[in-house]
């Protein structure tokens, strides 16, 4: 099923490694590529999640009015998300996406170590040669072993495996708190749904989940998580800081200019006119 995919991924693998000649910064290196590929889904991602806390208040106040009317609360929700531009199910999408390529991924690595370790490579590349060459070590890992296994040779042996299950945990976690911080800190948060709280303990809880997750894949498939989960933080924190920026410079376009102050009029200066007589001797005189 997903032998096109990892046909594909090991082609674009084999032109990595010609460039650097090791099979762990071509992981990385591949890992990038996806990710920048990926960036308009990882940017709609990101503003979908904040606009969804940021939009908890008013949640709540259609909560509270339409506590007794479920139909009606639905369709007033679906009119919020509608108005702010939410999409709930836009969360989701980076990962969805991202769930055929780890699978494919694993499928390539673990032919590395099969009858035919070659077999989604091209023929007569270098990286085929240092496959069957045995040549898939990276930072004390064989990337075609997983942390289990790798634990079963040995404690000291399977530090290093350990030790990237416990990073993509951590990662994962930071990328989560990435978007809420904020709002911890300013104290917003205390205005969320019981709905969105639920939401935040789901997050929390779901990089624990990888981590077990990862703890039976191969080591090349945890390492295309983990660095993958180090350019998304550094995508997200670049998009919330020109979200931070938009508002201001929007503002200041939107800001009518500041009107000049209207002269001063000046008072007319009026001639003195003098009297009668004094007017009619002034006419005489020209």
């Amino acid at each position: 099923m997903f032998d096109p995919i990892s046909s594909f991924l090991g082609g674009l693998l084999a032109i990595i490694y010609q460039v650097v000649p090791n099979v762990g910064l071509a992981i990385i290196a591949l890992t990038v590529l996806v990710n920048i590929a990926l960036f308009p889904l990882t940017l709609k991602q990101t503003r979908s999640m904040k606009a969804m806390q940021e939009i908890q208040p008013l949640v709540k106040d259609l909560q509270k009015q339409h506590k007794d009317d479920r139909q009606k609360l639905n369709e007033e929700m679906v009119a919020l998300y509608k108005e702010k531009g939410v999409n709930p199910a836009a969360g989701c999408l980076p990962m969805i996406v991202q769930l055929p390529i780890w699978f494919a991924l694993f499928s390539l690595l673990r032919s590395f170590r099969g009858d035919d370790p070659t077999r989604f490579l091209t023929a007569d590349s270098s990286l085929g040669d240092a496959i069957v060459a045995g040549d898939t070590r990276f930072l004390g890992m064989d990337l075609v072993v997983s942390p289990n296994e790798a634990v079963q040779d040995g404690i000291t042996t399977a530090i290093p495996y350990l030790l990237l299950v416990v990073f993509i945990i951590v990662t994962g976690y930071y990328q989560q708190a990435q978007l809420t911080k904020r709002r911890e800190k300013d104290g917003s948060a205390a205005n969320d749904t019981p709905q969105a709280k639920q939401m935040q303990t789901f997050t929390k809880v779901l990089p624990v989940v990888f981590g077990f997750i990862s703890y039976s894949l191969l080591a090349g498939v945890d390492l295309y998580i983990a660095s993958g989960q180090v350019v998304r933080i550094a995508q997200q924190g670049l998009i919330i800081r020109l979200d931070e920026r938009q508002p201001d410079t929007g503002a200041a376009a939107e800001e009518p200019p500041p009107s000049e102050p209207e002269p001063e009029q000046q008072p007319v200066k009026k001639e003195y006119q003098g009297s009668k007589k004094k007017q009619q001797k002034r006419r005489r005189r020209y």
